[in-house]
């Protein structure tokens, strides 16, 4: 792994080198010393990554266990009155039809959200 930090002494070197060599060979030094920046910037960047992946993860999966939670408890809450009105006004066709929808909609989200 890449060094995440960049000694001062380091720095202090490449601008004392930049003094003693001349201008001749700043835009070597300045490279490299950019080049140390830059992988000590993608350390940090890659362990922060790292370190927030699985917390990211498990939110992930809670919200999406809620949103099952929530769906499935208003399936309920809508079932039983469906039901009822469609039993009392059309017949034993129309609850299966309730009954079909709310279990296609419980479905298509399910499917939806597979990872």
């Amino acid at each position: 792994m890449a060094q995440s930090e960049i000694p001062r002494e380091d720095v202090e070197a490449a601008l004392h080198t930049r003094r003693e060599l001349g201008a001749d060979y700043e835009p070597a030094i300045v490279d490299s010393l950019v080049e140390r920046i830059d992988s000590a910037i993608e350390a940090r960047v890659a362990a922060e990554l790292q370190r927030r992946a699985p917390v990211t993860n498990d939110l992930s999966r809670k919200d999406h266990a809620d949103r099952s939670l929530a769906l499935g408890i208003v399936t309920i809450v809508l079932a039983v009155p469906l039901t009822a009105i469609s039993a009392a006004m059309v017949g034993f066709l129309a609850v299966v039809l309730v009954w079909v929808g709310l279990v296609a909609i419980n479905v298509a989200y399910a499917l939806g959200n597979r990872r």
